[in-house]
């Protein structure tokens, strides 16, 4: 059963209990940098493979831009958790940027 309901901390800490689990632990800050460009690479593939010019060759396994999207995220809350940096904390650091410093950047739908 998927839980829609999980917070920012919820999926750090299941992450992070994941994690704890193997004597190696997280990966370095550069291999962690590393394994984040790689998702990200494949991310980019799926897309260009749907949007893009480049199809898929028959012998290729089906991925979905859903599953990239989830491997960069596990990746992305281990680099967060390796460094000890909540995420939430760190949403809000940055949309609180956002609401302020680009405020008046883009054209609002209702305007």
């Amino acid at each position: 059963m998927v839980s829609k309901d999980k917070t920012l901390k919820d999926l750090q800490k299941e992450v992070d209990t994941y994690i704890s689990q193997f004597k190696e632990g997280y990966f370095s800050p550069l291999a962690m940098l590393a394994r984040m460009t790689e998702e990200l690479g494949e991310l980019a593939r799926e897309v260009n493979h749907f949007y893009g010019e480049k199809p898929k060759k028959t012998s290729e396994d089906e991925k979905t831009m859903a599953e990239e999207l989830g491997d960069l995220f596990f990746v992305l809350i281990c680099f967060a958790n390796s460094l000890n940096i909540d995420l939430t904390e760190t949403h809000e650091y940055v949309m609180n940027k956002f609401n302020t410093r680009d405020k008046d950047r883009w054209t609002k739908i209702n305007e």
